[in-house]
C-alpha cells in the first residue's frame, strides 16, 4: 500500500520503525478519509503513530495557532506523544502541558505556538478558560485511552473542553479496551470504528503463585529471585502498599524502582527513565503503570493484589507479551483465596530457590542542559566517550529534555567519569553533571 503521506519513510527511519502495521495503515487511511474514528486495538500495538501521521499531513504550514489538540489520561502518555513527533522531524511544533508543574512553565513554552498541543484534561481546559491560545485553529480533537480519562475523573473538564472548541471538524478516539460507551458529550454520530481487540492474539502466560498465608511479601521475593534478572512490574491498589513492599525489597537486596499517582512527577519521570535505561530491572507501580507510558519490552508483571475490574487486569497484563512477543503474568494468591472469574484457568508456577538477583550493571547520570540548550544526544555521546573516555558498551540510553538530560551509563566507571566532565562545556552552556 502506497502511503499518501509525504516524507513518511524518512519518519519512519528516524523512529526506527521498518514499515506501518496493519491497525496503522487502516487507521491512517480512515483518519484521512473521515470525520469521526474509533480505533480500539491492544496496548503497544502504536495506536500513537497511527493517528498522528494522519494529522501531521493534514496540518496548515502557513497556520501560526494551534491546529490540532490531543488530550490524554496521564502526564507520562502527554510527554511520550511530544517526544514522537519531535522525533518525527516533521518540522511542526508539539508541546505538552499538565498538572504538576507551574503553569507560567505552560505559558512560556506555548508562546510560540505548537501545531500540535497535547495535554491532561484539567491543564487543557484551565489554559482554554484563560484564553492562553486561540482555539479557533483547531481542527482536529484526540481523545487518546478516553475511556481512562473518564475513569480517573476528569468528564467535567472533558466536556467543558469540548464546549470551547467551536471549529472542530476532525474526532478520533483511541482505547485498549473493548466495548467502550462513546460519552454523548463527544458529538459523534457516526463514527468509522477501526477494531483491532477483537480476536487480538497475544502470547501471554498467566500463571499463579501460592502463598501460604496473607502475606504474600515473603512469596513475592522468593518469585522476583526464581525470575532472576529480567525487566518487569509489580502492580499494587495503593500506594501504601507499594511503601511496604518497597521497603520490603530494600531489606533483602532486590533493586527497584516505585511508580505512583501520589510521586511527585520529576520522581515519577526518573522512575520511568531508569526502568527504561536499566538502572532498575523491577518497577512497584500502581495501575497508572497499565497504559499510556512508554516502558521497555518486558518479561513479566506480577499481580501482587489484583484489580477490582476485569479491564485492568487486561490493560496490566498487557504491559508485557506486547506485540509478537511473548511473557507471563503472575497472580501471587494465599491458599484459601477465591480469584475472581476473569482470571480464568492459570497453571500454578513451581518455583526454584535462587539467589537475589545482582544489581544493575548501569546507573543514571543527570545532565544539566538539554533541548533548549541546543544539546543533541551526538553531543552527549561526544563529551563521555572523549574527555569522560567511556568505551561504546560502558554508555547505555540517553534521553534528552527541555533543560536537561538523563543517561545511561556502566556504574563501575560512573565516579570516574563525574570527575572528568563534571562542569564542562556543551554548546556554549557548563553542565553540571552528576549521579541520580
Amino acid at each position: 500500500m502506497t502511503s499518501p503521506i509525504k516524507n513518511q519513510t524518512n519518519i519512519l527511519e528516524k523512529l526506527s520503525i521498518e514499515k506501518l502495521n496493519a491497525m496503522q495503515e487502516e487507521a491512517q487511511s480512515a483518519i484521512l478519509s473521515n470525520a469521526e474514528i474509533v480505533l480500539l486495538s491492544p496496548t503497544g500495538t502504536g495506536k500513537t503513530l497511527a493517528y498522528l501521521l494522519p494529522i501531521i499531513a493534514e496540518l496548515d504550514i502557513s497556520c501560526a495557532e494551534v491546529q490540532a489538540l490531543i488530550i490524554v489520561p496521564s502526564r507520562e502518555l502527554a510527554i511520550q506523544i511530544e517526544q514522537v513527533v519531535r522525533t518525527m522531524g516533521t518540522g511542526y511544533k508539539a508541546n505538552a502541558v499538565y498538572g504538576g508543574r507551574a503553569g507560567s512553565k505552560d505559558k512560556t513554552e506555548i508562546k510560540h505556538r505548537p501545531a500540535i498541543l497535547i495535554g491532561t484534561p484539567g491543564r487543557i481546559a484551565d489554559h482554554l478558560r484563560r484564553e492562553n491560545f486561540s482555539s479557533g485553529f483547531i481542527r482536529t480533537l484526540v481523545l487518546d485511552e478516553f475511556d481512562k480519562s473518564l475513569e480517573i475523573g476528569f468528564e467535567s473538564e472533558m466536556k467543558e473542553i469540548l464546549t470551547l472548541l467551536p471549529r472542530v471538524q476532525k474526532r478520533i478516539l483511541t482505547s485498549a479496551t473493548q466495548e467502550v460507551e462513546i460519552p454523548k458529550f463527544v458529538g459523534m454520530k457516526n463514527p468509522v470504528v477501526i477494531d483491532y481487540l477483537e480476536g487480538a492474539t497475544s502470547q501471554l502466560k498467566v500463571k499463579t503463585i501460592l502463598a501460604n498465608s496473607q502475606d504474600k511479601l515473603g512469596i513475592l521475593a522468593e518469585l522476583l529471585c526464581h525470575l532472576g534478572n529480567q525487566p518487569g512490574i509489580v502492580f499494587c491498589n495503593f500506594k501504601d502498599t507499594i511503601q511496604e513492599v518497597s521497603d520490603f525489597l530494600t531489606e533483602k537486596g532486590i533493586g527497584h524502582g516505585c511508580f505512583y499517582g501520589g510521586m511527585e512527577q520529576k520522581d515519577r519521570e526518573r522512575a520511568l527513565i531508569k526502568f527504561r535505561n536499566g538502572t532498575h530491572q523491577i518497577i512497584v507501580a500502581t495501575d497508572l503503570a497499565a497504559r499510556g507510558i512508554d516502558i521497555p519490552e518486558i518479561r513479566f508483571i506480577i499481580h501482587y493484589q489484583l484489580p477490582m475490574r476485569s479491564h485492568e487486569f487486561t490493560h496490566r497484563n498487557g504491559r508485557t507479551a506486547r506485540m509478537f512477543s511473548d511473557g507471563t503474568a503472575y497472580v501471587l494468591k494465599w491458599k484459601n483465596e477465591n480469584l475472581p472469574d476473569f482470571i480464568g484457568d492459570a497453571e500454578i508456577e513451581v518455583m526454584q530457590k535462587a539467589p537475589v538477583p545482582l544489581p544493575s550493571i548501569w546507573k543514571t547520570v543527570f545532565v544539566s542542559g538539554g533541548r533548549k540548550d541546543k544539546i543533541s544526544k551526538g553531543d552527549i555521546a561526544g563529551l563521555f566517550m572523549k574527555q569522560g573516555k567511556l568505551s561504546n558498551d560502558q554508555l547505555g540510553t540517553i534521553e534528552i529534555k527541555q533543560d536537561c538530560a538523563f543517561v545511561g551509563v556502566q556504574s563501575i566507571v560512573v565516579n570516574q567519569l563525574i570527575q572528568l566532565v563534571d562542569n564542562s562545556r556543551l554548546k556554549n552552556k557548563k553542565v553540571r553533571v552528576t549521579a541520580v
